[in-house]
């Protein structure tokens, strides 16, 4: 028997995620659940077959018995969908950004209370999470940054997760903070973008885009560029395989691939 996966969210991530457990010999797709759903069943990918599709979290967990339910959805759907999963024995693998540290912190207590495994990840991309260590490490050796985050006209929050991880994360490498120059006239408020731990960020929601970032960092006489670009939505696809893995077999909560790929 494979690891039967419950798929959270009926969007074009999560039709992205059923696509890539079907392709896996070890995985099994059992269901999705969507506060939206239409319908009662969803068609799977190359004519096999459909699996069950409903709007009740609680419902389709007992209708389907998942192992772990992935997560792609909103910051106001996830917590019911933890409520109903975490007593019934189902691990979690959540890509939905903007969650607040208090879901997270009880999140970390209910899977160490029930021996369960979750993984929680700004970013599913492999490329991703190397570029966010990448700049950690250079934010070391230069005392400005900016970031430049890059998304779809569709995404609803701004900043990024990730883009707010990686400011995060290089602020937590140093031993002083980032100098941040503000204009000396700012014609048009908020033109200089949003300071996140000293590291100003700007967002840019465009059609035709699916997922950038740009880390710039400034010292005297140079300017280092790290990038990633996600063209499309099947580069998150190896970061969830991996995860749903992962949480089978490790209890407690992972925030981040990191640790999963060997960088912590």
């Amino acid at each position: 028997m494979g690891i039967r996966v419950l798929i959270s969210g009926s969007g074009k991530m999560g039709s992205e995620v059923l696509a890539a457990v079907c392709r896996e010999e070890d995985l099994e797709p059992v269901g999705v659940v969507d506060l939206f759903a239409k319908g009662d069943n969803v068609s799977l990918p190359d004519g096999a077959g459909a699996v069950p599709f409903g709007t009740d979290a609680v419902a389709m967990i007992k209708e389907t018995r998942p192992d772990v339910a992935v997560d792609f959805s909103n910051a106001e759907w996830t917590p019911r969908l933890s409520d109903a999963a975490l007593p019934a024995g189902v691990r979690l693998v959540i890509g939905t950004t903007g969650l607040p540290d208090a879901f997270l912190n009880n999140l970390e207590e209910e899977c160490s209370r029930r021996n369960l495994g979750a993984v929680v990840a700004p970013n599913f991309a492999i490329g991703a999470v190397l570029m966010q260590h990448f700049s950690a490490l250079a934010a070391r050796y230069y005392d400005y940054a900016e970031i430049i985050e890059l998304h779809h006209e569709g995404k609803a929050d701004a900043p990024s997760g990730t883009s707010i991880a990686t400011a995060r994360a290089m602020a937590a490498g140093r031993d002083k903070g980032f100098e941040r120059t503000p204009a000396q006239k700012e014609t048009v408020p908020g033109t200089r973008g949003a300071d996140v731990d000293g590291i100003t960020v700007h967002s840019v929601r465009l059609p035709g885009l699916v997922a950038h970032q740009e880390v710039i960092l400034g010292g005297t006489g140079e300017t280092l560029r790290i990038r990633h670009d996600s063209l499309g939505r099947d580069s998150y696809m190896p970061g969830v395989i991996m995860a749903i893995r992962h949480v089978m077999n490790t209890p407690g909560l992972v925030v981040g691939l990191e640790e999963l790929i060997g960088l912590k």
